[in-house]
C-alpha cells in the first residue's frame, strides 16, 4: 500500500485516527473551514449567476499549506471531514484549493464518513469511500449565500437606520422575535383570579385530598369559583352536603405504561442538558464534540460517542444489540422488552448523520469513565449514555387510582398513583421546562365503593393566572426546532449572536430582550415582515434540504430569493431615523414645558427635551449604565440633566468638571480628559475626582519621554514603541535611534511632515442593495 494521506477537521481527531489507520497513512487537520466568501461587497456575484468568490481563512492558512505539501509526497488523499453538510463542504473547498495549485494531478481523491471514530468504524469507511456529494456542496453554499445576501445588506440598513455595530440574519432574526414576542405576551398579560377547593379525608390514619370535580351536577373548570365570596358560597354549601362524611361512590384502578424517550438528537441533548446540567447549548456543543473526537484512555484515544449533529432517533442493529446485553448483565433480563426499541424520526433531512447520540460502547459506564473525563465530559457522557441505554429498556409500569368522593349532590376526585415497575426510570427520566403537579408516588388508601370517610375539612385557595414563562436555553431551542428555525448545529451560534450583540440578556436562566433588541425586532417585523415570518424561514430550510437531497437546483432558489429581497432593501432606504427610533415619551419638562422623550441614537439610549422643530436647540443627556428605555421615569430623566457638574479646581489650579461624553462618563480637568471606568458621573465627589485626574496624570508622565516648551509636539511611549505626536498626526520614532529621548525639535518636526495623513473617519452615507443594476 502506497503512502496516502487524510484529512479531519481537528488535532485531536487526527491524533486519534492516525493510531487506527497505522504508518501507511498520515492524518493532518485542517482546523475547521479553510475558505469563506470575501467579506466584502459582491461576493456573492448576484449579476452574473450568483458567482461566489472565497479566499483562503488567514488563520487557516498556513495548515493549508502544510496539507499542501504533505500531498506532493502522498499517493492518495482521503478527505475525512464531518458526516454532515459542513463537513462535506469543508472537503470540497480543500479540495479546490489544492487543485488550484496544482497539487491532486491523477492522484486519487477518496471522501469517506464515519458517524463515529472507533477503529471499526475508521477502518470501515476508510475501505468503504465515495464521491464528494455535489447536492450537500451545493446546500452548503446556498445557505452561506443566503445568509451573507440578508447581512450584507440589511445590516448595514440597521447602521444607518439605527445604531452602529448591528446585525440581522437570516435565522438570527426570528428567533430575536420569538423571544420579543413572548416579552411582549407577559407586558400585556392579565392576571385572572380562581380558587381552588380541595377536602382533605382520613382513613386509617392516613390522610388525603380530593379535588372538587362536579358541583350540582355540573363539571369544575378552572374558572368556576372567580371570587372569595364565590368560595365561601360553594365552601357553605359542601359542608352542609357533607355533613362531615364522604360517600366513595366509585374506585377506578388501571395500570399505566410509560415508555423511554428516544435517544439524543442535537436539539434535545442541548435541551436536557440545559435543563439537568445547567449547560448552555455552547458549553454543551463543546463537550460533546470533545466526546466524539477521542479520549485518551490507558495510552489509546478513543471516541466516546457518535456523532453529535444530527436529526436523527435511530440506533444501529449492533448498537442495539450491545446495548441489551448491557441492560441485562446491569439491571437483570426483567429490564429487557421483548424485542429492540425503534423509533421514527420526524425530519426528512438526508444530510444530517444517520444515527442518534449514543455511547460507542454501552459496556464504557459512566462510573467507569468518570476518572479519565474532565467534569463537562463525565456529566456530559453520563446523560449520553443513560438517554441511550434507557431508550432500549422495559417501560415504567405505574398502579394509578381515582375515587369519586360524593358530598350529597357533589363530587370530589382523589387521585393517586404508585409505581410499581420502573423499567427504564431506573436509568433515566426525561427533563421538562415546566413544574409537573402530576401524581407522581402520590398513594392513596385501600378505598371501597360504599364505604364512609370522615371529612377533615374543606379548604378553599386563592390562584391567579401567571404569564407565559420566558425563554430559557432549553425552550428555545425546542421551540426553534419545532417551528423549523435553523438546523441543530446553528441553535448554539444563534443564542450566541443574540447574547453578543447586546439584543437579550439572561434574567437567571431566562431570554430578556433588551430595548436594543426590541427596536431591532420592530424595525425588522415592520419593515421586513417577510424575512422574520416563522414559515418562511421554515420553508426555506426545507428547500435548503431539498437541494440536499438532489430534489431542487441552488442558483434559482438564490435568485428568486434575492429578487423580493433587494427590491425591499432598495424601498426601505429613505426611512428616517425618527420612524425607526420608536421614541417613548416620559412627560414634560416642568421648566421649560417642553415635551421628555427617550429614543435610540446613534451611540446609544437618549433622552431629549424639546424637538428638532423648535427656536431653541433640544437638550440631550445619556442614560445612565444599567437603565432601561422602557422603564426610565421622567424623575430619573430629569437628573440626567445635572450634567456637566463642576467640582472645582485641581492644586494646579486646572477647572475640574464631570460630564458624559460621546466615549463615555469622564472628568475634564483644564484642557485634558481622565475617564470614569467604575464611578458614576452623576454621584462622584470632588475628592474621588482629584484621585482620577491623579492616576491620569501619574500615566501620562510615565507614557511622556520629552515635551518641547512652546509647541505642542511631544515623544511619548505607545502600544507598539516610542512615538512623535503633534494631536494632528503620529509619527513612529526610527528604529535605528538609541534613545528616542534625545531626539531634537526640529527632527521630531521632519518626521512628522513625512509621516502619513491620519485617515478620515469613514461616515455612514446611503448606500444601495448590493451589485443591484
Amino acid at each position: 500500500m502506497g503512502r496516502n494521506l487524510v484529512i479531519v477537521e481537528s488535532p485531536a481527531k487526527a491524533r486519534t485516527i492516525e493510531k487506527y489507520l497505522g504508518k501507511d497513512f498520515e492524518v493532518l487537520a485542517s482546523y475547521g473551514h479553510v475558505r469563506d466568501l470575501v467579506p466584502k461587497e459582491g461576493a456573492v456575484d448576484t449579476e452574473h449567476d450568483f458567482a461566489m468568490r472565497y479566499d483562503v481563512i488567514d488563520r487557516n492558512a498556513k495548515h493549508v499549506d502544510k496539507i499542501a505539501k504533505s500531498l506532493a509526497k502522498a499517493d492518495a488523499l482521503y478527505l475525512a471531514t464531518d458526516p454532515d453538510r459542513e463537513g462535506e463542504a469543508i472537503a470540497w473547498h480543500l479540495l479546490e484549493l489544492l487543485r488550484e495549485r496544482g497539487k491532486i494531478k491523477d492522484k486519487p481523491v477518496r471522501r469517506v464518513v464515519f458517524h463515529e471514530i472507533t477503529s471499526r468504524a475508521v477502518k470501515e469507511a476508510v475501505a468503504n469511500p465515495r464521491e464528494i456529494s455535489a447536492d450537500l456542496v451545493n446546500a452548503q453554499q446556498a445557505r452561506r449565500a443566503l445568509d451573507y445576501l440578508v447581512g450584507f445588506n440589511l445590516s448595514p440598513l440597521l447602521w444607518r437606520k439605527v445604531q452602529r455595530g448591528l446585525s440581522a440574519g437570516r435565522v438570527q432574526s426570528p428567533s430575536l422575535r420569538l423571544i420579543c414576542e413572548r416579552e411582549a405576551a407577559i407586558e400585556a398579560f392579565e392576571p385572572r383570579e380562581y380558587w381552588k377547593i380541595e377536602a382533605r379525608a382520613d382513613k386509617d390514619g392516613q390522610a388525603f385530598g380530593a379535588r372538587l370535580y362536579e358541583y350540582d351536577g355540573d363539571k369544575v373548570e378552572q374558572f368556576t369559583v372567580t371570587s372569595v365570596g364565590q368560595a365561601e358560597t360553594v365552601e357553605k354549601a359542601l359542608r352542609e352536603a357533607a355533613n362531615g362524611e364522604l360517600a366513595v361512590s366509585k374506585v377506578d384502578k388501571k395500570q399505566r405504561k410509560r415508555n423511554p424517550a428516544p435517544p439524543f438528537t442535537t436539539s434535545t441533548l442541548q435541551q436536557d442538558a440545559s435543563r439537568k446540567l445547567g449547560f448552555t447549548a455552547v458549553r454543551t456543543m463543546r463537550t460533546a464534540q470533545q466526546l466524539y473526537e477521542g479520549i485518551d484512555l490507558d495510552g489509546e484515544a478513543i471516541g466516546l460517542i457518535t456523532y453529535m449533529r444530527t436529526d436523527s432517533v435511530s440506533l444501529a442493529n449492533d448498537a442495539v444489540s450491545e446495548m441489551r446485553e448491557t441492560i441485562g448483565k446491569r439491571y437483570g433480563d426483567k429490564a429487557l422488552p421483548d424485542a429492540p426499541r425503534t423509533f421514527k424520526t420526524k425530519s426528512k433531512n438526508a444530510q444530517e448523520a444517520h444515527e442518534a447520540i449514543r455511547p460507542t460502547a454501552s459496556a464504557r459506564t459512566p462510573d467507569v469513565m468518570k476518572t479519565h473525563l474532565t467534569t463537562d465530559q463525565a456529566r456530559l457522557y453520563e446523560l449520553i449514555w443513560q438517554r441511550a441505554v434507557a431508550s432500549q429498556m422495559q417501560h415504567a409500569l405505574f398502579d394509578t387510582v381515582a375515587a369519586d368522593l360524593a358530598a350529597g349532590p357533589h363530587l370530589f376526585r382523589a387521585t393517586g398513583q404508585t409505581l410499581r415497575d420502573p423499567g427504564f426510570l431506573a436509568v433515566y427520566q426525561e427533563g421538562k421546562d415546566e413544574v409537573d403537579d402530576s401524581d407522581d408516588d402520590k398513594r392513596l388508601p385501600a378505598l371501597t365503593e360504599g364505604e364512609t370517610l370522615a371529612l377533615a375539612d374543606i379548604v378553599t385557595t386563592q390562584h391567579f393566572t401567571e404569564p407565559p414563562p420566558r425563554y430559557t436555553e432549553a425552550s428555545l431551542v425546542k421551540t426553534l426546532e419545532e417551528y423549523d428555525i435553523g438546523r441543530p448545529s446553528t441553535y448554539a451560534s444563534i443564542i450566541s449572536t443574540l447574547l453578543d450583540r447586546e439584543y437579550v440578556e439572561m434574567d437567571g436562566k431566562a431570554f430578556l430582550p433588551t430595548s436594543l433588541g426590541k427596536i431591532v425586532n420592530k424595525f425588522l417585523t415592520d419593515h421586513f415582515t417577510r424575512y422574520v415570518d416563522y414559515d418562511f424561514t421554515a420553508a426555506l430550510e426545507d428547500d435548503l434540504d431539498a437541494i440536499s437531497r438532489g430534489e431542487r437546483e441552488w442558483k434559482p432558489l438564490l435568485a428568486d430569493f434575492w429578487k423580493r429581497f433587494s427590491e425591499q432593501i432598495e424601498s426601505k432606504q429613505d426611512l428616517s431615523r425618527e420612524e425607526v427610533a420608536q421614541a417613548r415619551e416620559l412627560g414634560t419638562d416642568p421648566e421649560s414645558g417642553k415635551p421628555v422623550i427617550v429614543r435610540l441614537g446613534k451611540y446609544g439610549p437618549f433622552v431629549q427635551i424639546g424637538s428638532k422643530d423648535d427656536e431653541e436647540k433640544p437638550k440631550f443627556a445619556g442614560l445612565r449604565p444599567g437603565q432601561d428605555m422602557d422603564k426610565i421615569t421622567l424623575d430619573e430623566a430629569m437628573v440626567l440633566f445635572t450634567l456637566p457638574r463642576d467640582l472645582g479646581e485641581t492644586p494646579e489650579g486646572e477647572e475640574m468638571q464631570v460630564n458624559v461624553g460621546r466615549f463615555g462618563p469622564y472628568v475634564r480637568y483644564g484642557s485634558k480628559f481622565a475617564s470614569l471606568k467604575e464611578d458614576d458621573p452623576y454621584t462622584i465627589g470632588r475628592d474621588r475626582a482629584l484621585e482620577v485626574v491623579a492616576e491620569k496624570k501619574e500615566a501620562d508622565a510615565k507614557k511622556l519621554i520629552r515635551e518641547f516648551d512652546g509647541s505642542k509636539t511631544r515623544i511619548l511611549h505607545g502600544p507598539y514603541g516610542p512615538y512623535i505626536t503633534n494631536g494632528k498626526k503620529n509619527a513612529r520614532v526610527p528604529k535605528e535611534t538609541e534613545d528616542p529621548a534625545k531626539l531634537t525639535l526640529d527632527e521630531c518636526e521632519a518626521l512628522l511632515a513625512a509621516a502619513p495623513e491620519r485617515k478620515a473617519r469613514k461616515r455612514g452615507g446611503r448606500r444601495k442593495a448590493a451589485a443591484r443594476k
